[in-house]
């Protein structure tokens, strides 16, 4: 069984900050043109082909059994649901907004860490959570009244990736990392392939099949590499640390977002948004010097540290 290593597993959630906006700009860039169900179903394709290679010449761990497949299989229709409904607030909302808004979810994961799996969270964790969603708060700027039902659907995402870390915190430490990825990759081609095939006639234009130039195919693969390295970063992160450590380190995602939409989009943020950009920052920051000072304390022999909290 893999041992908790928080600060480890916080250096890991950072490079998933980092990425996952890296893709939802190319996918938004991409949503001009790609319909929705075509351009996750590359993405996963992606996710098989460069995966299943290395799982095959790594001897590495893949098959599974009973709970762990069930929850696998969950895991991978949650993962689908999610970047399909991303995917889709991308086309009507700027970049950051659209992370901003998603971003009740580690809230939602830090309640349910607590009452599902039983995991501490003292109440300086609970304190900067709440902190990094205010700042989340300040961020959002359409109203609803202006984008209408689209301004939804990150909350969905948020809802569903809750949920999504949740059962991939339950297989981590059960399961191999890229193994994992790789079964969820072809598990994903085996639910959607279907559903493609039989969809594109059906007048719904997420379900639609497009040729697409090169450029398009370009742009789909590299979402699936980026989109499948950052959740190898994110499930290893789930091996090391317990999920209500890392829920306030994702808010960092949120100024990733925003310099990527200014660079990419040019959406520049106003005042109140810079100022929920330093909140959330403070906020992640603040984890990562307690969960320095408790590694500190359990290193110096007859000191035993207080729980973080």
């Amino acid at each position: 069984m893999t041992l908790d290593r928080p600060l480890f597993g916080i250096v890991l959630m950072l490079g998933f900050c980092i990425l996952a906006p890296m893709g939802d700009a190319v996918a938004k860039i991409l949503g001009e043109t790609v319909p929705v169900g075509q351009m996750v179903w590359v993405r996963f394709a992606v996710q098989a082909l460069v995966l299943a290679p290395m799982v095959w010449m790594t001897g590495r761990a893949w098959r599974m059994r009973g709970r762990v497949l069930w929850l696998t299989v969950l895991r991978t229709i949650l993962h689908i649901m999610g970047i399909g409904m991303m995917v889709t607030a991308l086309q009507y909302l700027p970049l950051a907004d659209a992370v901003a808004i998603a971003f009740v979810m580690p809230f939602i994961m830090l309640v349910l860490g607590h009452f599902v799996l039983g995991e501490t969270v003292g109440t300086r964790r609970i304190a900067a959570s709440a902190v990094g969603f205010l700042g989340t708060m300040l961020v959002v700027q359409p109203s609803f009244a202006e984008v209408g039902w689209p301004a939804l659907l990150p909350l969905g995402v948020a809802v569903n990736f809750a949920f999504f870390m949740l059962v991939t915190r339950q297989i981590a430490k059960e399961t191999d990392p890229i193994g994992l990825q790789a079964v969820s990759g072809g598990i994903a081609l085996v639910i959607m392939t279907p559903v493609l095939l039989v969809g594109q006639d059906s007048g719904v234009a997420a379900l639609d099949l497009v040729a697409g130039t090169r450029r398009d195919w370009v742009l789909m693969m590299t979402i699936g590499v980026i989109g499948t390295l950052a959740h190898l970063l994110m499930t290893w992160s789930l091996r090391y640390a317990p999920s209500a450590t890392l829920a306030p380190m994702q808010y960092l995602e949120i100024p990733v977002a925003t310099i990527i939409g200014l660079v990419v989009f040019g959406d520049l943020p106003n005042p109140v948004a810079g100022l929920g950009i330093l909140i959330t920052i403070g906020a992640g920051l603040y984890v990562v010097l307690r969960e320095r000072a408790t590694a500190r304390a359990l290193a110096v022999p007859g000191v035993t540290a207080q729980p973080v909290q």
